[in-house]
């Protein structure tokens, strides 16, 4: 049952909610806000004529990403945080069986249960530069709006409450001891709709009409409790679109949010411009605070209209009079053609041919928040899966991001452990082929088509030793094979006719050279059983180009 008392507090939500996020504005110092000085101007055309993909990104080829925060504390998979306010979700149903329900125990009442008490960032990152990775990604806040960094203008961080430290900090410290490029994920500019679910209530069941907690929790009651002196709305970003009154079913309840606060919006909220300017110090906050040599925005485009063209601005004008070059790195998901002025990703998804602009793809082994499912059934993918799309990746003039899920303690599992000591050795014997190469004329042969465009990973068929990928490093052409060859290899890309005359043929970390012949057919190399490896094998030729 709705009272009034409720009505008012949904009416009242946005304004407090704005009154805040606008006190919380006010905290900046005098000239903060502003873009720093240089050559990028805050618009499209500016961004575009200035902006070139840096040296050390195009060489990098492999990054290893953290998308770890409090949403992995219940181990159940993504966007807990937003689906486990809808009744009928097996999140929401796990939620209601595991801790109560959504209006007792909200998203904000696991903060206290994040100690983050196993985490071992220099541990980690020594793991992974072992296994090959050159930059290391980790995520600075997701669409539950939790900051996991020192905030200067959100009270909600992860100094303050959950772990208390200052993650972002540690993950930095920890890659650029071990060599790494660091980066940030920002995912938060979606925070103001993706979790307006939070607000609404079942409508169903025992406790149909009842709304969640996020309906009804201010700062004034916090007074005793462990979040005294926060102000939830400020977290769940106020009531903005609220689910209506009066709907009677789970069916009807989804495809309301389906069509109202579910679009992927990427527009500034016109009834709450204090999120935007809050948002916009946040991010400008995390950049000055801890200089990230790449920063992923979970976008289609610049976050928030015009705030994230001025982002765009100072973030690179901030790298120049930092590093005395451009050496910064911005990753969002265009849809269509891309343009300039960023690096384009292609979240789980490939290309279907070379691209003349570097480019990025970001996947993960698992779900994107740890999932223990996925672990007790083995449904993690494997190293030479990881391998083989690295490789396909490499070969078209992009990177592969690859995140590797982290439980809400802090710590990996035994068999992501395995899966990334996998790619290690491999990357270890045979990597020359992979960092600091370029694309060949054509990027290979053979035939398993890949599923190109977003999301289409889905449509991936296991890669076979038939399936060859070209890189070349100079006057070095690279040829590698997507699956262990069955004692010889045969590239038909090669071919008289087709290419230059080969000289000589070696497999990548050793140093002896292989018996091969070149026809008409094709260039025909043969493989002692010690060149073997059951991911594949990179060819060194030379003559060719």
């Amino acid at each position: 049952m709705l009272t009034k008392r409720h009505l008012l507090q949904a009416t009242a939500g946005l304004t407090l909610a704005s009154a805040a996020s606008a006190h919380a504005a006010d905290l900046a110092e005098p000239g903060f806000a502003d873009i720093a000085d240089g050559p990028f101007k805050p618009d499209w055309a500016s961004l575009a004529a200035n902006y070139r993909a840096p040296d050390w990104f195009r060489d990098a080829k492999f990054g290893l990403w953290a998308h770890w925060g409090p949403q992995c504390v219940p181990e159940f998979g993504d966007w807990y945080a937003r689906s486990m306010y809808l009744q009928g979700n097996p999140v929401y149903e796990h939620h209601v069986k595991t801790y109560g329900h959504p209006a007792d125990f909200g998203f904000m009442d696991f903060y206290p249960r994040w100690k983050a008490e196993n985490w071992d960032p220099d541990g980690l990152l020594d793991l992974y530069a072992r296994a090959g990775a050159k930059y290391f990604v980790a995520m600075a806040n997701h669409h539950d709006n939790f900051d996991m960094y020192a905030s200067k203008f959100h009270d909600w961080n992860s100094t303050r409450i959950g772990p208390k430290k200052d993650i972002i900090g540690g993950w930095a410290k920890a890659a650029r001891k071990h060599g790494l490029r660091f980066g940030v994920s920002n995912h938060s500019a979606h925070a103001w709709h993706w979790y307006q679910t939070a607000y609404g209530y079942d409508p169903e069941g025992p406790r149909a009409g009842e709304r969640y907690d996020a309906w009804r929790r201010y700062k004034i009651d916090g007074k005793g409790q462990w979040w005294e002196g926060l102000d939830p709305q400020e977290l769940y970003t106020g009531a903005t679109m609220p689910l209506p009154a009066g709907i009677k079913t789970k069916a009807e309840a989804y495809d309301w949010h389906e069509k109202n606060d579910r679009v992927w919006n990427e527009a500034a909220p016109l009834n709450n411009p204090a999120f935007t300017r809050q948002w916009y110090l946040r991010c400008k906050d995390l950049i000055d605070s801890y200089d990230p040599d790449l920063v992923y925005f979970d976008n289609f485009d610049l976050p928030l209209g015009q705030a994230g063209l001025d982002i765009a601005a100072h973030y690179y004008n901030a790298s120049i009079k930092r590093h005395g070059k451009l050496d910064g790195v911005i990753n969002i998901k265009p849809q269509g053609t891309p343009g300039g002025g960023y690096v384009a990703d292609v979240e789980r998804g490939f290309r279907a041919g070379i691209s003349d602009q570097p480019w990025q793809t970001d996947t993960c082994i698992g779900d994107w928040h740890y999932n223990r499912r996925v672990y007790e059934e083995k449904r993690y993918l494997p190293a030479a899966a990881v391998i083989h799309r690295l490789c396909d990746i490499v070969s078209k003039n992009g990177n592969l991001l690859l995140s590797i899920p982290v439980r809400g303690d802090g710590s990996i599992d035994s068999e992501e452990r395995r899966i990334v000591e996998g790619i290690g050795e491999w990357m270890g014997r045979f990597s020359e082929a992979i960092y600091g190469t370029r694309p060949w004329r054509v990027f290979g042969e053979g035939p398993t088509e890949v599923g190109a465009g977003m999301f289409g990973e889905g449509r991936q068929k296991p890669f076979t030793a038939a399936d060859i990928r070209f890189t070349t490093k100079g006057k070095t052409l690279y040829a590698i094979t997507l699956g262990r060859p069955n004692g010889s290899v045969s590239v038909a890309s090669l071919a008289k006719g087709k290419a230059g005359h080969v000289r000589r043929v070696e497999a990548v970390g050793r140093d002896a050279p292989l018996s091969f012949r070149q026809d008409a057919k094709g260039l025909h190399v043969t493989l002692p059983e010690a060149a073997h490896h059951d991911i594949g094998v990179a060819l060194k030729i030379t003559g060719v180009i």
